[in-house]
């Protein structure tokens, strides 16, 4: 007996409440509606159902609704429906009738949905904002009745274990949005919400078994929708964690294929290279550059073969149907070097053309700037394909920086590190759309990487806050939350507070050490100044070469300047403001952020072992 998912289960049994099938069991029908007034008004309906394929006729009689053409697939199961949104249509139900010859065999009533023109939606990630990365089932526990849901493949919930469920969720997150707003934060970014029915692991989302709907066990769709409306009733953003690349191998397309081709396959298990050189490589192997792409990322984890059509329009529509649903301000793109890059150029063209204010960063784990370089957008460094993407998250400068502040300076090396990868930036389009971070949910939390050295630490979050770029910190940076990822769930620890039963509540100062307090202010301090003062933001930048361990650089505009001082030496040090002078310029004093402590900026200024000092010249 074929085995169907929770999703499936509910969804089947409200469409056959809803639509009184006759013959034809349709089981699903996606994308689940759509809305008028829609630019893209020409979408391709997924209908799903026992035999529906073998439907001759296909009628939808109420005006508003065009069907273009109807596609057959290998699967019987399957049919796809070409459909013209008219610009008068109306919102409302359309019925669709299913025929077998002249005999009608099922029916199914489509809904089209008015916009909500009032919702803040599509409204882009940009330099301005500080994103802080959420994963949810980790974070905060607001709803524990939906912990476990039956029928699912993964009921285990064991906070004592790093690989099973925690329980937190959508609501969690939502009650904890007055603390991140008052941390200074503009956009939080959610590790993947999508149902993820697998049997393992299933807390991390990076294999959704379904593209519309969120995994019951962090809610709804409405819970979603909810959360973005929340965010931006506070002025902030909502980032949505799309995989493009794969699916689940649960996934119900993947459970009974469309077509044969609607994966990747091979005659056995065949896992990607991981080397995203083959994809530029003058001299790649084709086969080395067939294997990266199309390999699978894991057994679990099948790749979607983004060159069939069908392909590319169930993941482009599923994309755009969750920016208008949700709200949703911008993509972070999971494994980006892994996709089909010319359908990563149509695919963000599309919703561009949707929502012109909307903006995307691209997960690019490579290991140098022109490895990064390659898959932006405008045709850089030998490009064959234009991408369009418009930033990634900039691992190169995730390295450097924790070489300046472990290694000692050399002359490629230490700070040094640092320094040349933005002298690079000349060859990013736009590195101002960069994603700059400490650690993320794959990474070491760096509070490790610095081997726990508060100083240091400090200086990683000063420098991550004065930088070009948008800065993304990863929940748990501000109270000191460490560990190395051997293995990577030592990094995904709970947010203590955030679950019924914790001994203390981190969220709150009167749970925090000491030592967590010092940097909950730290970030906090920063943060906001950060997002008070546009100069860090599209300021322009200039940096000095390092000279006996002292790294120094400038964020100015017509309006301020913005001094940071980083001292990456054992030992403390006096700095001779006079060799800055091309930048100091007029300005006669300066301002500590931290301390707000004012001193003469023409006088030597003493900097501690590894301390970073952010200073406001006037």
């Amino acid at each position: 007996m074929k085995r169907r998912t929770f999703g499936t289960l509910v969804l089947s049994s409200l469409l056959l409440l809803a639509n009184q099938v006759i013959a034809q069991s349709i089981q699903r029908i996606e994308p689940l509606h759509w809305w008028v007034g829609m630019k893209t008004n020409k979408i391709q309906l997924v209908v799903y159902g026992d035999a529906i394929g073998e439907c001759t006729q296909v009628k939808i009689s109420k005006p508003g609704i065009d069907l273009l053409s109807v596609h057959h697939a290998d699967n019987k199961n399957y049919l796809f429906l070409d459909i013209h949104i008219g610009a008068d249509a109306q919102a409302g139900q359309y019925p669709i009738e299913f025929y077998k010859g002249n005999k009608r065999a099922g029916s199914f009533s489509y809904q089209l949905k008015e916009r909500d023109s009032n919702a803040v939606k599509a409204q882009g990630i940009n330099s301005s904002d500080l994103i802080y990365l959420i994963m949810p089932d980790r974070f905060a526990n607001g709803n524990p009745g939906n912990d476990i849901v039956k029928d699912m493949r993964e009921t285990a919930l064991n906070r004592d274990s790093m690989y099973y469920r925690h329980g937190g969720d959508l609501e969690g997150v939502v009650g904890k949005l007055d603390y991140l707003q008052d941390l200074g934060i503009t956009s939080v970014w959610l590790t993947p919400v999508l149902t993820n029915d697998m049997p393992q692991a299933s807390y991390h989302g990076y294999a959704n078994t379904e593209n519309y709907h969120i995994d019951p066990r962090f809610g709804t769709n409405a819970d979603y929708k909810r959360l973005g409306d929340e965010l931006h009733r506070r002025g902030m953003k909502l980032v949505h964690d799309v995989v493009p690349n794969h699916v689940g191998l649960y996934h119900w397309t993947v459970v009974d294929k469309p077509m044969t081709d609607w994966l990747h396959e091979w005659p056995e298990f065949t896992q990607t290279t991981y080397k995203d050189q083959t994809v530029f490589d003058p001299y790649a192997s084709q086969d080395d550059r067939r294997k990266m792409e199309k390999g699978w990322f894991d057994t679990t984890m099948p790749d979607m073969n983004q060159t069939n059509p069908y392909v590319r329009n169930y993941i482009t529509q599923s994309h755009i149907w969750w920016i208008e649903e949700a709200g949703i301000d911008g993509f972070r793109i999971d494994t980006y070097p892994y996709n089909d890059l010319q359908f990563m150029a149509d695919w963000t063209q599309s919703i561009v053309d949707e929502y012109p204010d909307f903006t995307f960063f691209g997960e690019t784990w490579v290991h140098s700037v022109p490895n990064q370089v390659y898959f932006l957008g405008g045709q850089q460094v030998g490009q064959s394909i234009d991408t369009k993407l418009m930033g990634v998250t900039d691992f190169q400068l995730n390295y450097a920086i924790g070489e300046a502040l472990n290694k000692e300076m050399d002359w490629t090396g230490g700070v040094n590190k640092l320094y040349s990868v933005l002298a690079a930036d000349y060859q990013y389009p736009h590195p101002e759309c960069n994603v700059l971070f400490l650690d993320n949910h794959d990474k070491d939390r760096f509070f490790s990487v610095v081997e726990e050295d508060i100083t240091k630490y400090k200086s990683a979050v000063a420098w991550l806050m004065t930088t070009r770029g948008i800065p993304q910190l990863y929940y748990g940076t501000e109270i000191l939350m460490k560990n190395f990822s051997n293995p990577d769930g030592l990094l995904r620890e709970d947010f203590k507070g955030g679950f019924s039963g914790d001994a203390v509540n981190k969220f709150e100062a009167s749970g925090r050490t000491g030592d967590e307090q010092d940097m909950w202010r730290y970030v906090k301090t920063l943060a906001n100044y950060r997002k008070n003062n546009p100069v860090l933001h599209t300021g322009k930048t200039m940096q000095f070469v390092p000279e006996d361990g002292i790294y120094v650089y400038f964020r100015y505009d017509d309006d301020k300047t913005i001094m940071v001082i980083m001292n990456t030496n054992k030992e403390s040090k006096m700095i001779k403001t006079g060799r800055f002078a091309e930048r100091i310029q007029n300005y006669k004093q300066a301002k500590n952020i931290m301390t707000d402590k004012v001193f003469n900026i023409h006088e030597d200024l003493s900097l501690q072992a590894k301390e970073t000092m952010v200073l406001e010249l006037f």
